[in-house]
């Protein structure tokens, strides 16, 4: 079966037989004129990493790929230009996949840079699977006095149904506006109206290619930006801008890990973290394993791996003092995760185990409310 792209966007499968099968030539590079800015306008710096946001066709696949960098943006959405003046910075040009801990570091550099160079905001195009981890990285990496938007797109700009263009804009509004915090700004609805803006420690993608995908759990977004009129609306929860001064902590523990209990794991599983020096475990239910890890929970605890326990629900919080199985985790050294989502949680343990050493100081940081990853009270329930 051959895959053909129709001008549309969408793809066909047409037999062989059907097809004449020719070399395509090379596409030639187009000239991209630059887009006419405004200096009168706030500036903002557009930080790329790649992504569908950031993508074109592929004639080698039929699919896309990450090629575009943050001038191409500018031309492809001429509309940008009156919201503010841009600085294009293409940092990377990858799938988010293939994003690392080293590049979340580059990425926070880059962005401190930039705040340090007078942008009033900053937009980090990326790609939609991994964002919410980048997000948190850079929420726990710096402390920002401008607004730092995380965007990108569930459907390609070849796609009629594309989200790239709108999303694209209301992250330009968001950073123009009175935030001061790392959010991500995606479409609210499957409607072209409104965007919602979370943040950056409570968001999750909640399916593979709706363009609501993005959720705040178990908060509710900070704001939401008017897709027709570009107004920003913020909650009295989100930070505002020039509540904190520009100060970079990019120091990261990449020896960690974040693992999912299921029913029957074998206790031999946890042998493959030994030496890590941190750990995750998204438990079921109030956090919790089946008792035949906890004795090599306990070994790993013992030789210096800080465990922390989260849960697989998408609501309410860890409390491992209920049941039997939940104070001999605590015993083992297990300590609870609160209601931080088990992603956040991961990216929140290399950062505290990069800049505390002390296990005992790392482990009560574990259990702070940094930066807004652990709320005080759940929606429902504990």
């Amino acid at each position: 079966m051959a895959v053909i792209k129709l001008g549309s966007g969408y793809n066909i499968g047409v037999p062989p037989q059907a097809c004449t099968f020719m070399e395509r030539p090379a596409q030639a590079l187009a000239k991209v004129h630059e887009v006419s800015q405004d200096k009168n306008l706030p500036t903002l710096s557009i930080v790329s990493t790649g992504g569908t946001i950031a993508s074109r066709n592929d004639y080698r696949t039929g699919s896309v790929t990450s090629q575009f960098n943050a001038g191409d943006i500018l031309v492809a959405i001429p509309e940008l230009a009156a919201i503010a003046n841009y600085r294009a910075i293409p940092l990377a040009t990858i799938l988010s996949e293939n994003m690392t801990p080293a590049i979340w570091q580059q990425l926070a550099r880059a962005v401190h840079a930039e705040i340090r160079n007078g942008a009033k905001g900053i937009i980090v195009t990326h790609g939609t699977d991994t964002m919410a981890y980048s997000a948190a990285a850079l929420s726990f990496m710096l402390d920002t006095p401008v607004p730092i938007v995380f965007v990108g797109s569930q459907r390609s700009a070849d796609r009629p149904s594309s989200d790239t263009a709108m999303n694209a804009i209301c992250a330009a509004a968001a950073a123009t506006s009175d935030l001061g915090e790392v959010t991500v700004v995606m479409h609210a609805t499957t409607n072209d109206d409104t965007c919602a803006i979370h943040r950056g420690t409570r968001v999750r993608k909640m399916h593979t290619s709706r363009r609501d995908a993005f959720q705040s759990i178990g908060a509710e977004p900070v704001g939401s930006v008017d897709y027709i009129s570009r107004k920003v609306t913020l909650t009295n929860d989100a930070v505002k801008r020039g509540t904190h001064t520009l100060a970079l902590h990019d120091q990261l523990d990449p020896h960690c890990a974040l693992i999912q209990f299921f029913p029957g794991m074998f206790p031999d599983i946890l042998k493959a973290y030994e030496g890590y020096h941190g750990l995750v475990i998204a438990g079921t239910g109030l956090g919790h394993t089946s008792t035949a890890l906890i004795p090599g929970l306990k070994r790993l605890v013992e030789n210096g791996t800080l465990i922390v326990m989260t849960s697989q629900c998408m609501d309410g919080r860890v409390c491992d003092r209920v049941y039997d199985t939940g104070r001999d985790l605590m015993a083992a050294g297990v300590i609870e995760g609160g209601d931080m989502l088990p992603e956040v949680a991961l990216v929140k343990l290399m950062w505290v185990l990069g800049n505390e050493k002390d296990k005992a100081k790392a482990a009560a940081l574990m259990q702070e409310n940094l930066k807004g990853e652990c709320t005080r009270r759940s929606s429902h329930g504990l």
